[in-house]
């Protein structure tokens, strides 16, 4: 039986064209993530009754959901009783007040007062909100969001068992990874001495959780076993993304940069057999070689965010220790290409479901992250600057660096340089940029050119689909001006 999609009545007030695109945004998302969402914006059309439409939110009883969307206007107009926003006040606040039904309005809060207190109307004062003012905390509130929309809590409390073992033990703790993100963040932003500390134990309560997360075999198909680990792993990522974000602003780029490289460094054994194991498939680790790539992409992506081109180029440059190799003979000292496999079980699905992807990997590395709180235009720019730097480096070396840009796929969207080779026009910016390649001038980036010309090195392609590598480097307009 079709489920049907849940119904969501949006109130909002016209502050600005800007906040406008945000809650348009923030709607089509919500669509996407099938919701039936009611805005003015595509439901409301001329002639029609606006006070009508918006009793709608409380007549229809299709709609189970209104969000609020709280910015200092929107406050302000409701306090006031002024406008549209003062006639849903009119039409909101009886309901909140009067009704049993304490879940239908939710406030979505996107901006504080000077003081530091969210924008909130007067009649939901001592309701519970959801908190959208900090922008790198986008993917957490957008989940908490459309938990509630869904009525699928992140947190359902369990039935009561006996007393756990872990009481009667002194050293152990029962904190899970959500507290101790909490806490990093917390310590990031205040400056406490205890940041990296903090740091160090949530992003090593990741490495020893991430065990919950190895899939065993069972009867179903094994990519439908790998796409559903790696969704449940979704706010993990998150979370892990908030720090990445936090990290970048506020900490050393050099301290930041290490404690990735080795936290990133300590995730390595999952990609692949385990010792004890015994018989496995290639794939029976694609879930871990996804997510490990994807975090690895995200923490870039925030260090180049904020510029802390130091942090980032320690985690390109530094190479990684991974201890299996010895037993096999091989270099345990291994470059950032690592972090990229090929995963079998994506193709495999692609071709069982007939799916027709190019890349479908590109595609879930795109949608998951439209609910990351970045940019997948970021993304892209972090994955070119990878696959540069693999090309240099298999040049320099003469030995194959294999790192293959899954995200750019949809570089045919972009027809002009990314942001950070754009800003290179100035030499004094490529001089702070140029670490993230290892080159010295503009003039070393040719000798990729002349190797793709003799096909020493392979262009990127999907089909018809490839990359103009030169013009999203702006290598022609590179360093033209002081």
């Amino acid at each position: 039986m079709e489920q049907i999609p849940p119904k969501l009545f949006i109130s909002y007030s016209w502050s600005t064209p800007e906040h406008e695109q945000w809650v348009l945004t923030l709607a089509t998302e919500l669509t996407d993530a099938g919701v039936d969402v009611v805005l003015d914006k595509w439901d409301l059309k001329e002639g029609n009754d606006a006070h009508a439409f918006m009793e709608k939110m409380v007549t229809d009883p299709e709609i189970k959901k209104v969000a609020i969307i709280c910015d200092k206007l929107y406050s302000e107009k409701a306090n006031g009783r002024s406008g549209g926003v003062g006639t849903e006040t009119q039409i909101i606040s009886p309901e909140i007040y009067n009704k049993q039904n304490q879940n239908k309005f939710v406030a979505v809060v996107v901006e504080r007062t000077e003081d530091g207190k969210p924008c909130l109307p007067v009649y939901y004062k001592s309701r519970i909100y959801i908190d959208f003012s900090d922008p790198d905390a986008y993917a957490i509130r957008y989940e908490e969001l459309l938990r509630w929309v869904y009525d699928k809590p992140l947190y359902v409390k369990p039935k009561i068992g006996s007393m756990p073992s872990f009481l009667s033990e002194t050293d152990q703790l029962s904190l899970g990874t959500t507290v101790k993100q909490k806490r990093a963040i917390e310590s990031i932003k205040s400056g406490k001495d205890y940041a990296k500390g903090a740091i160090e134990e949530y992003l090593e309560t990741i490495v020893k959780n991430l065990e919950a997360f190895r899939i065993t075999q069972n009867e179903q198909e094994f990519d439908d076993l790998v796409v559903d680990n790696i969704e449940k792993f979704l706010p993990y990522r998150n979370e892990a993304i908030e720090v990445f974000l936090a990290i970048a602003q506020y900490r050393d780029s050099i301290d930041g940069g290490e404690q990735l490289h080795r936290f990133f460094e300590r995730l390595i054994p999952y990609m692949y057999c385990p010792k004890e194991a015994r018989g496995y498939s290639d794939w029976d680790f694609d879930n871990f070689k996804y997510i490990i790539h994807e975090l690895f992409l995200y923490a870039l992506t925030a260090l180049i965010r904020y510029e802390k081109y130091d942090g980032a180029r320690y985690l390109i440059q530094q190479y990684y220790y991974v201890e299996r190799n010895a037993d096999h003979g091989r270099e345990v000292m291994v470059s950032f290409t690592v972090f990229r496999n090929y995963l079998k079980s994506i193709e495999r699905r692609n071709e069982r479901q007939k799916l027709g992807r190019l890349s479908l990997r590109a595609d879930l590395l795109e949608q998951r992250c439209k609910v990351s709180g970045l940019k997948f235009h970021e993304v892209m720019q972090t994955d070119f600057i990878l696959y540069l730097r693999s090309c240099l480096t298999s040049i320099k070396d003469n030995k194959q660096q294999n790192w293959w840009p899954e995200t750019l796929i949809y570089a045919d969207r972009h027809y002009a340089a990314f942001e950070i080779f754009a800003r290179c026009q100035s030499v004094k910016y490529f001089e702070r940029v140029k670490t993230l390649l290892d080159i010295d001038t503009k003039n070393d980036l040719a000798p990729i050119f002349e190797a793709f010309d003799k096909k020493e090195l392979r262009v990127p392609s999907w089909d018809y689909e490839t990359l103009n590598v030169k013009t999203l480097s702006g290598y022609d307009k590179l360093c033209i001006r002081p």
